[in-house]
């Protein structure tokens, strides 16, 4: 089914030559050095996470990634201060809504892509669903998703960016709590999906606050960078996913639905803790995408 991504893939090269200008006003110069070593910190930062869900904190294979990904993000910030055509302006993250917007996406992300995973796993391991039989179970927790980042962009405006970050934060809590208690057998339609939805739909009302804020107050030339940032945010939350999920797959392992439990409690409690981290992080304003002055 990736195959689908090729033609879509190869209709947008197509048409890049019609859309783009064919000259830059004012050709910009490449910062090689700055996209080497923010890629590899990247990359090696996500490898570390991955490769410490499989193998653990203290391997070898993960603790190295991880110090190499600090190397190299120090090693970033010191190129950017002297570099005279800077990838990154290192005081974008001193600003408040752009860090704010990277923790929503941060913890939204790791939520949803577990809740995928975990889900994925219990299904088909647990209760013997097939792929098809699982991807029809979580098509009402996509539209879920989809349905709670539509209201979550009026509520932005209506009622401002703290209420609707901690709304949709405890609306995931809610849903995630009956999921702790998932039996090895009943109907999966009135145990597992109930759950997923309601928690799905909370988190596409953090998705759309956390770009939202993100890119409230900051300049358009400067959104792209933005926006940049709360993606790579993006990244790390589905690693930390990745090693989420690996704490149902060892209970598996022992043939115990005990994973499942420890993993969906963690969820529930990092939902919640979320909230409350948001009720001293997240501004109680309503963003205003006019471009006009930086909030810091």
């Amino acid at each position: 089914m990736f195959f689908v991504n090729v033609p879509v893939g190869l209709v947008a090269l197509a048409a890049l030559p019609a859309l783009l200008p064919r000259r830059l006003p004012q050709p910009a110069r490449l910062d090689l050095p700055g996209v080497v070593l923010v890629t590899a910190g990247t990359a090696s930062l996500i490898y570390g996470l991955v490769r410490a869900g499989d193998a653990g904190w203290a391997s070898t294979t993960a603790v190295l990634p991880l110090v190499g990904a600090l190397v190299l993000y120090a090693a970033f910030a010191a190129v950017e201060r002297v570099s005279r055509a800077a990838l990154m302006d290192l005081r974008m993250f001193t600003r408040r809504l752009v860090l704010v917007g990277a923790f929503l996406m941060l913890v939204a992300t790791a939520l949803l892509i577990g809740f995928f995973l975990l889900g994925s796993v219990y299904l088909q391991q647990q209760r013997g669903y097939s792929p098809l039989a699982t991807g029809l179970v979580f098509l009402p927790v996509a539209v879920a998703t989809g349905i709670g980042a539509r209201l979550g962009s009026q509520l932005v405006g209506r009622i401002g960016t703290l209420t609707t970050a901690v709304a949709g934060l405890v609306v995931t809590a809610a849903g995630t709590l009956p999921l702790v208690w998932l039996p090895a057998d009943g109907s999966v339609y009135a145990r597992l999906m109930p759950g997923l939805v309601i928690a799905s739909f909370g988190i596409g009302v953090d998705f759309v606050t956390a770009i939202t804020t993100a890119l409230a107050l900051v300049a358009p030339e400067e959104a792209g960078l933005a926006s940049g940032v709360v993606n790579t945010f993006h990244e790390v939350g589905g690693s930390i996913a990745a090693v989420l999920s690996t704490v149902a797959v060892s209970g598996i392992e022992h043939g115990a639905a005990d994973g499942f439990t420890s993993a969906f409690t963690l969820s529930a409690i990092t939902a919640a803790a979320s909230a409350l981290i948001a009720l001293v992080l997240v501004p109680h304003s309503k963003p205003q995408t006019t471009g006009g002055p930086h909030a810091h």
